[in-house]
């Protein structure tokens, strides 16, 4: 009667050992992993930033390491150097490698905006807001170089 329930028990464990082999999520392990070098932070990608957060890159199969790498120029060495695999910037860092004669140049395949979206914040609300509202107040660009 000992060894008949010693039998099952180790039977139930293997067939345990098993079902877990055969069912056991090894989906992180078989991710390939893509590290994207973006310019800014922008509303413009919240697309991509909801796919990230919401698991959809990993449906299929990549995992996505955002890093921030202010200014094309930064971006763009990133890519060349390898450091990074995809680099998302204005396409005048493209021209200016190819310009200056690079043999190995990263080449432009998407353009996700055409152009550089700009939005009014401010304290307090307004109603029923024209330009006008702005004379006389202080309006500070989104990064450096950028004009109002």
């Amino acid at each position: 009667m000992k060894k008949t329930i010693i039998g099952i028990i180790t039977l139930v464990v293997i067939l345990g050992i098993a079902i877990f082999a055969i069912f056991k999520d090894d989906s992180k392990a078989k991710l390939q992993k893509i590290t994207l070098a973006e310019v800014t932070h922008s509303i413009f990608y919240a697309p991509q930033y909801a796919a990230i957060s919401e698991g959809y890159f990993e449906d299929e199969g990549l995992e996505i390491e955002l890093v921030l790498t202010p200014g094309a120029d930064a971006v763009m060495a990133a890519v060349l150097s390898g450091d990074v695999d995809i680099g998302f910037s204005g396409t005048e860092a493209t021209i200016y490698v190819y310009n200056g004669g690079e043999k190995d140049y990263v080449q432009t395949f998407a353009g996700l905006t055409q152009k550089d979206g700009s939005f009014l914040v401010s304290r307090e609300p307004y109603e029923n807001f024209t330009l006008e509202d702005l004379k006389g107040k202080y309006v500070i660009g989104g990064r450096k170089g950028h004009r109002m």
